[in-house]
């Protein structure tokens, strides 16, 4: 039962640090990708700015539900 329990601690510790690298890995690559829009076009600047903004957003929903999911299955163990 305890070595059971363990696993599972062991595979929500995982889930987390995947989810979390993978958030920061997209975070990363759109904000380098908008900043080098906005040197190519500055006139953009703006429009730029408002999408990353949103696609940032989108992506750090993804680790805050991965953050859900392991709470959820911390009160299953």
């Amino acid at each position: 039962e305890d070595f059971i329990m363990e696993l599972g601690m062991i595979g929500i510790g995982i889930l987390m640090g995947l989810s979390v690298a993978g958030a920061g890995i997209g975070q990363g690559m759109v904000g380098s990708r908008t900043v080098e829009s906005m040197a190519r076009q500055p006139e953009l600047a703006g429009q730029l700015r408002t999408t990353m903004i949103l696609a940032l957003g989108l992506i750090e929903s993804l680790a805050i539900y991965s953050l859900l999911i392991a709470f959820m299955l911390l009160g299953k163990l």
